[in-house]
């Protein structure tokens, strides 16, 4: 089995080959390959990548490339998690709309809708490949933000082979079995909504409900992402919140702190990776991993420990630390393997994916891409049905998914005022006036991408 990451010079690569690595053969992948256009990053997060590929499973053939076409070739599996524009854009595209008073976030605020007219067409073009190049049943899971418009952007473009995969749903279930000392098998959630926008109706540890448990439980406020939330707001919403939802339910508080601090998480991790490529450009990855390991925990280590803290005042509790060795969740890595890992099993398993509604969730349309608690098999992918949900959160679900829907056709028909119309209606906008001067800035910023859009 092939397995091809395309962004394999991306900063988080070690993840993904730690993950993949550790279960290759358990799972039958045999080939790896990271391909990036950006040769520099591809030769030291890519080696780094290798080395640790190499260090947890020496047979797995895994090679580096800048070759799209060498990469996409016979693959079973691609996992997407690009970068257009870089670390630089991503500022830019934050500050544009914090220069309104609008959360400039990348992937909830309005700076996703300029990153995904950045991202859709670089995405079509390698899904273009891989229906050409790749095995015929080969599937994608796109990790790019912001995943919700992505996903539903290539999905209405026809490319119904893509999956959205985000680490968010299923690194709140692992904290939640860390929590109780348990296996991370043994819990599951019940989830609905949209990507960086679903909530946990319930979840489950052991075949028993711990979901309200869990938001009376004061530790799950100091060790889980839910410290986010005052415990008031998931007792009103009977309900445990994908941490993101912290921008729709204290928007003000938000913007406010980012405005407030001398960097925003884009500068941050901007800054950050800037200084950890410049220190790791001097070593010799292959032959001195151990320092170049010791440079990159240093710097990812400040990048984790920091991660929203600027826009929500909590700081995590504990220190990041990166052990090759030890066995974690995998992160979106996880979310693909557990896909690959329930279609070689021959049976049914659950996971949490962005795929159609399908009517799973009412009030939606079919061809709506959720995020939600799915059944996978060979057959294919089936959205757990939810029916009617609360209307307080169907509300603002429905809002963000027009949104999106908008977003979508803006991208693929090159359309300014379909634009404009997303991010009026866009919750955190919510202004015409506001949408319009974002967006003239963002297709000024975007020129060298956005082509005869109008």
């Amino acid at each position: 089995m092939k397995l091809t990451v395309i962004g394999g010079g991306g900063v988080r690569s070690m993840f993904l080959a730690k993950s993949i690595a550790m279960r290759s053969d358990e799972l039958g992948i045999d080939e790896l390959v990271f391909m990036d256009n950006n040769e520099k990053k591809l030769n030291i997060y890519g080696k780094m990548a290798k080395c640790v590929a190499n260090k947890l499973c020496p047979t797995l053939d895994f090679s580096l490339t800048t070759n799209a076409v060498d990469a996409i070739n016979n693959a079973d599996y691609v996992i997407t998690t690009i970068r257009e524009g870089g670390d630089e854009m991503r500022v830019r595209d934050e500050r544009i709309a914090l220069s309104y008073g609008v959360l400039g976030q990348e992937t909830t605020g309005a700076a996703g809708l300029s990153f995904a007219m950045r991202s859709v067409y670089a995405l079509a073009e390698y899904c273009e490949l891989i229906k050409k190049y790749a095995k015929p049943e080969c599937k994608v899971f796109n990790f790019t933000n912001p995943a919700g418009v992505v996903s539903q952007t290539l999905r209405d473009m026809g490319y119904d082979f893509t999956y959205g995969i985000c680490d968010a749903p299923s690194g709140m279930l692992y904290s939640f079995a860390k929590l109780y000392n348990a296996e991370e098998n043994d819990i599951s959630g019940e989830v609905y909504g949209l990507n960086h926008l679903s909530y946990f109706k319930s979840v489950t540890l052991g075949g028993r409900d711990i979901t309200k448990e869990l938001i009376e439980n004061n530790e799950a406020y100091e060790k889980t992402d839910m410290r986010y939330f005052d415990k008031e707001l998931l007792r009103d919403r009977g309900s445990i919140l994908n941490e993101y939802l912290y921008y729709f339910y204290y928007r003000e508080q938000a913007v406010e702190n980012i405005l407030k601090a001398d960097k925003t998480r884009g500068e941050q991790i901007c800054e950050i990776n800037r200084k950890m490529t410049e220190e790791l450009s001097k070593i010799d990855i292959e032959n001195d991993f151990e320092k170049a390991f010791n440079v990159f925990e240093h710097w990812y280590g400040e990048r984790e420990n920091n991660y929203m803290a600027s826009e929500t005042g909590v700081k995590r509790a504990n220190k990041w630390h990166f052990d090759i060795y030890q066995k974690d969740n995998g992160g979106y890595a996880g979310v693909a393997l557990k896909y690959i890992e329930i279609c070689n099993s021959d049976k049914t398993g659950s996971m949490i994916l962005c795929t159609a509604n399908n009517g799973a969730i009412s009030g939606l349309k079919d061809n709506d891409v959720v995020e939600i608690t799915c059944d996978v098999s060979k057959n294919g992918v089936v959205p757990h049905y939810f029916g009617e949900v609360d209307e307080q959160n169907l509300e603002i679900i429905r809002r963000v998914k027009i949104y999106e829907r908008l977003a979508s056709e803006a991208i693929r028909t090159k359309s300014i005022d379909k634009a404009i119309q997303a991010l009026t209606l866009h919750p955190l906008v919510n202004s015409y006036s506001l949408a319009k001067k974002i967006i003239n800035e963002y297709l000024e910023l975007n020129k060298d991408y956005v082509k005869e859009w109008k």
